[in-house]
């Protein structure tokens, strides 16, 4: 099954997750208006898609409350540690609840049997749009959310990561597009207002160019994930980490971590080893982002532009990789500047382009997550005592 014999009508095709991956393995073909676990379940919209799983809006009839449906791919349902990461932090959580630890709780999981194989799948609680996708609208209209609503952001994102770290799971995927607002205030509202919200489902038929019938395992449709234009929640809803499909116990090696682009921590690149302290290092560019509107580095494809813009902002490398260093910058062209004709410091950063005092208190914390050297990193529970954290809700 290839993309080529499809006729592509519109632009919806080319955004959505690729014709190719609906194939034996792959994704399952989903339509509106399809019911999982002997009805319980109801689609409704679509949330999204990644590239081992598409995310659905859909309703629990035995609830009567609207829930977000994640149905992994074929391939990677047997292999994913998703499920075990989440019972495992469950365990933890109770009687706490899981909920509230900024994790996206799990509320039921099943195998659900279809063209493409068999897929696992995994109902959360209701989630509103990516972190990613609010702070960049805020930032195309010149503007960001107030220092309050950082701050809160950045307290909640650190409790998560303090909370899988004390119950042994490491690897979070901590990105803007992993971290998504609660939806708890449209959880039980009725379907007028969701779709008052979120828009009705737009989507383009897939067909062959031949005529022909498509096979069984491709949609009948290609559907258009909600825009989230009318959604106004941000200063309400906390945050939850949405996928922790890559995540692994601490007491296991590290499996190879996919880490594409920016995302790379300086760790990999030198000595090709990671472990679970890469979610602090990641965890201190997403309390960049929430505070600068965007990302710290942002070298996709050149390890060493990537390292140059950390050196840029950081300082210098430690002193084990700095004949590494050396080499890399051969390939540099003489006097290129990374970051513009003024280089500065994540304090000279701040005070030049945010000068916020309320914010203040985040730049060493920033600072002390980014540390190259795993060792030299802050914990979680360390940044949230320099933020002057004081909920009864730590743990050891």
């Amino acid at each position: 099954m290839e993309d080529s014999p499809c006729d592509y009508p519109s632009d919806i095709v080319y955004t959505q997750e690729p014709l190719s991956g609906y194939r034996f393995g792959g994704y399952l073909p989903v339509h509106l208006g399809d019911t999982f676990k002997d009805g319980r379940y109801t689609i409704h919209h679509k949330l999204g898609w990644g590239g081992y799983s598409t995310l659905w809006l859909a309703h629990d009839i035995q609830q009567n409350r609207w829930v977000s449906l994640k149905i992994k791919t074929a391939d990677t349902s047997q292999s994913s540690q998703e499920l075990p990461n989440l019972q495992q932090l469950e365990k933890l959580a109770a009687p706490h609840g899981l909920g509230s630890r900024y994790i996206c709780h799990l509320l039921d999981a099943f195998i659900h049997y279809g063209p493409n194989g068999i897929h696992q799948c995994l109902v959360f609680e209701m989630i509103g749009p990516t972190v990613d996708r609010i702070i960049s609208d805020y930032r195309e209209l010149s503007d960001s959310l107030d220092p309050q609503t950082i701050l809160k952001l950045s307290k909640q994102l650190l409790k998560a990561v303090e909370f899988a770290h004390a119950a042994g799971v490491g690897q979070l995927d901590i990105s803007g597009r992993n971290i998504v607002f609660g939806g708890k205030s449209l959880s039980y509202v009725s379907e007028s207002i969701i779709f008052a919200v979120f828009g009705s489902p737009e989507h383009e038929p897939v067909t062959r160019l031949d005529g022909t019938p498509l096979h069984k395992g491709f949609p009948p449709s290609l559907i258009k994930p909600v825009n989230w234009e009318d959604w106004l929640e941000e200063f309400h809803e906390d945050i939850r980490i949405l996928d922790l499909g890559e995540g692994f116990f601490q007491e296991e090696v590290a499996p190879s971590l996919v880490q594409p682009g920016p995302a790379r921590v300086p760790e990999l690149i030198f000595t090709e080893t990671s472990d679970y302290r890469a979610d602090l290092w990641r965890t201190g560019c997403m309390l960049f982002f929430f505070v600068f509107g965007t990302y710290p580095f942002q070298s996709e494809v050149e390890d060493e532009v990537l390292v140059a813009e950390m050196v840029d902002l950081l300082g210098d490398l430690p002193e084990e990789w700095q004949p590494a260093w050396d080499e890399m910058q051969e390939t540099f062209e003489e006097g290129m500047d990374f970051q513009g004709d003024e280089i500065l410091d994540l304090e000279g950063l701040f005070n030049k382009e945010i000068g916020e005092p309320d914010l203040a208190p985040l730049v060493p914390v920033i600072r002390g997550l980014l540390g190259f050297l795993p060792s030299e990193r802050i914990t979680a529970s360390e940044a949230l005592d320099l933020l002057g954290d004081d909920e009864e809700d730590q743990f050891a």
